[in-house]
């Protein structure tokens, strides 16, 4: 797969850690006054011109939250917003063993590991559908 240009398109990663706890999905929250009340949501961005969906989310990842993706991802498919119509895609996989997520770029204001109850309050309700999908990818 890979950006088209015709339909505006984002692609990210749903990146997660099973710990004692349970179930840990990382999200981020976009920065700005005008986000403050705005829900959190996956690391994602847009492709560039001929970049595979998959090596977006990667690189999308990278340049938010300074977690370098190297292993396996699995598609996890799209979701298109209501409102806007912007197709998201996403790509799920286990965070990489040390990794701790932060602020890497002035584009998000928060990066977390939260527990798949919180996430589900946090995230953007056109997203909540790749907590499910993750979900019966990993047999929950």
């Amino acid at each position: 797969m890979s950006y088209s240009g015709r339909v505006k398109q984002s692609s990210g990663t749903l990146l997660y850690r099973k710990s004692a706890t349970g179930l840990e999905v990382l999200l981020v929250h976009p920065s700005g006054a005008y986000n403050r009340a705005s829900p959190w949501g996956i690391p994602k961005g847009i492709p560039d011109e001929g970049e595979a969906l998959e090596a977006a989310a990667r690189r999308e990842t990278w340049e938010e939250t300074g977690i370098q993706v190297t292993g396996p991802l699995v598609p996890l498919d799209s979701i298109d917003y209501q409102k806007s119509k912007k197709r998201v895609f996403c790509f799920a996989g286990e965070l990489p063993g040390g990794a701790e997520p932060k602020c890497a770029s002035w584009e998000i204001d928060g990066a977390e590991l939260l527990q798949l109850d919180e996430a589900r309050k946090r995230i953007h309700p056109d997203q909540a559908a790749f907590l499910d999908r993750l979900e019966r990818l990993l047999g929950k």
